[in-house]
């Protein structure tokens, strides 16, 4: 038994509708279903009447409704205090890709400070991950702040009724190779059938393997690629085409110093490349003192008025 299919039934109850339950709880209504009928199968009994609309309790429903409340409640409290125990008081949890926790964030970490009124500084520990793991740990709480790039032709599915963002920047991916003797790209768009350029590629549903499609789908012409390699890290594929292994998208603001040095060049124009949106998400339900500071300081430092979690 998981303790997400009691956080669903409880969402459920409440509702009394399974499509809005699997909005709030940021998953398909068919996954749903499944973690709610997995849970009867642990119980033993049926909880839900799924013959009425809006749906209504069983008996066993009502009776596990009351019991599930009061064990959330308890395990909540219980990690709340053991949590607060165990971390700094104005220790705040972020996760972000990794190219954002390795080019963006030590910088953007460095303003905020010297924006905020809190002389005690703002603390953070920040775990570097895909954007699907980084969205879960902000819906199971176990992150303050989501840090991400975003696209409108690629959204982040965060309920607006639940989350919110600010942008703090933006992004340019662009399309990069190690040099030749003449100091042109090695590997160079659009390549062709006969003579395709090598390419050091994201999985196809990695984020920024979802930016490259997006990139090609819109291109000018079509493109001659061999995929030579891959990786869902831009740091691994920064090396490779350093290394002279091929072609690679990568944020703009993680090889600056390369493209500086003469040591990676453009290998495309701006045709192929892609400005990104740089947001940072909360939950309107997390109170915690230093994320409000932080947040404070976040709109007081932004253009932009505080946002609901989608356009």
């Amino acid at each position: 038994m998981d303790i997400k299919w009691i956080e669903d039934f409880l969402s459920l109850a409440a509702t009394r509708n399974f499509s809005r339950s699997a909005d709030h709880r940021n998953v398909t209504q068919p996954a749903f279903s499944r973690r709610i009928r997995a849970l009867e199968a642990w119980i033993g009994a049926q909880l839900v009447d799924r013959s009425t609309y809006p749906l209504t309790l069983t008996v066993a429903g009502k009776l596990f409704n009351d019991a599930a409340s009061e064990a959330i409640k308890l395990l909540t409290d219980a990690r709340n205090q053991l949590r607060s125990e165990h971390t700094a008081h104005n220790m705040l949890r972020v996760t972000a890709g990794h190219s954002l926790a390795l080019s963006f964030f030590p910088e953007w970490l460095d303003k905020l400070n010297a924006a905020s009124n809190d002389k005690t500084g703002i603390s953070a520990r920040i775990t570097a991950t895909n954007i699907h793991d980084s969205v879960l740990a902000l819906t199971e709480g176990e992150c303050d702040l989501l840090l991400c790039f975003y696209h409108p032709q690629l959204p982040i599915l965060l309920n607006p009724d639940q989350y919110e963002y600010v942008s703090v920047g933006s992004e340019r991916v662009i399309p990069v190779s190690a040099p030749d003797k003449s100091g042109a790209p090695q590997f160079r768009l659009p390549g062709s059938k006969s003579k395709p350029t090598r390419l050091l590629a994201y999985p196809a549903a990695s984020f920024l393997g979802r930016v490259m499609e997006l990139i090609l789908a819109h291109a000018p012409q079509a493109p001659g690629l061999l995929t030579s390699y891959e990786s869902d890290m831009a740091e691994l594929l920064k090396r490779m085409a350093l290394n002279g292994h091929g072609l690679a998208w990568l944020p703009q603001r993680s090889v600056t110093d390369e493209l500086e040095d003469g040591k990676l060049v453009p290998a495309g124009g701006e045709a192929w490349s892609l400005e990104l949106e740089i947001r940072v998400f909360r939950s309107l339900q997390n109170k915690r003192p230093a994320l409000t500071r932080l947040w404070e300081t976040l709109l007081a430092s932004s253009a932009d008025a505080p946002k609901s979690s989608t356009p």
